[in-house]
């Protein structure tokens, strides 16, 4: 039996032809909130869907708080919330009526229920039909959902899905506290790069299938690519005098950047260069590359990918 929250080994899923989910080793320990990032088709909700026993893995395994999932098995699931793709409420009932009803499917009292209401701000939809709802309040519902029972596991593919800033906002905030207050373990899969980047404590990132790195957020923080940012009045003429300096500036959108490790380490050494030349700095800064830059350079369609895993999080 695992310690994990959710161990994969070997999971794998193939349509005829497509391969979706090609050998994955997934861990997340309990208590952490683990990020799970992966372009359109990289094989993210499928995973899910496997964790979850809502289709069946061509080979390999996948345990869920200790539990093997596996064809007509019980599972863990009184212990397990979810969202996944995008909420399916009954549309002829009112909000507080698709709580109820699936509160009485999971033997949840009606505190319970009145705790998720005001929990994802759902008191003034109590009474409209589902079917009224706006995309973010019809994700609200399927978090309500999800949240009820007090899960020990939450398991969330696009939970800010339509939801306006604020409501991504109370969403973060709710996912810090139940995991930090409540100890609660939380696999999410987001397009929000940001919000995983706030959130998460630990990131995995799948790519065609294969999961490419696997690392904490603070071993992330040390990977990232650091860049010097060079603007001057005449950018043309400083990336000129920066290539006879034996540099590689490259043009952005606002002026140039070097990542050579002499150019990051010795900045100076770049001012000095410019004004030699006549083409000093209007601005000169070191920046780290964020995690939507980290994630597009790792995933571009002319990188070399790493063999799965880059390296394993201690």
């Amino acid at each position: 039996m695992s310690a994990a929250a959710v161990q994969t080994r070997g999971l794998t899923r193939r349509y005829r032809d497509v391969l979706a989910v090609d050998g994955l080793d997934l861990t997340v320990e309990r208590g952490e909130i683990y990020g799970f990032l992966g372009l359109n088709g990289a094989g993210k909700t499928t995973t899910i869907r496997m964790l979850l026993g809502m289709i069946h893995p061509t080979s390999g395994s996948a345990a869920v708080l200790g539990a093997t999932v596996r064809r007509g098995g019980r599972g863990p699931w009184d212990s397990v919330g979810y969202l996944v793709e995008s909420p399916a409420p009954y549309p002829g009932l009112t909000v507080a009526e698709n709580l109820w009803a699936a509160a009485r499917l999971r033997g949840v009292n009606d505190a319970a229920v009145e705790r998720a209401v005001e929990r994802l701000g759902l008191a003034p939809y109590a009474s409209r039909k589902a079917r009224a709802l706006s995309q973010g309040n019809r994700q609200r519902l399927g978090l309500a959902t999800a949240l009820f029972h007090e899960p020990e596991l939450l398991i969330l593919d696009e939970p800010a899905n339509g939801l306006d800033p604020a409501g991504v906002v109370e969403v973060r905030e709710l996912l810090q506290s139940l995991a930090a207050e409540h100890g609660v373990t939380v696999l999410m899969s987001s397009h929000i790069l940001a919000e995983v980047d706030r959130l998460a404590t630990r990131i995995g990132i799948i790519h065609e299938g294969r999961l490419i790195e696997e690392v904490s957020a603070a071993e992330l923080e040390a990977r990232r690519a650091l860049r010097l940012v060079v603007e001057a009045r005449d950018p043309d003429a400083a990336r000129r005098s920066l290539q006879n300096a034996g540099y590689d500036p490259q043009p952005t959108n606002t002026g140039l950047e070097l990542r050579e490790p002499r150019a990051v380490e010795r900045p100076d050494d770049v001012a000095a260069t410019m004004v030699a030349s006549g083409q000093a700095p209007t601005r000169l800064a070191v920046e780290q590359e964020d995690l939507e830059a980290h994630f597009l350079r790792l995933t571009a369609p002319s990188a070399e990918l790493p063999s799965p895993v880059l390296r394993k999080a201690s």
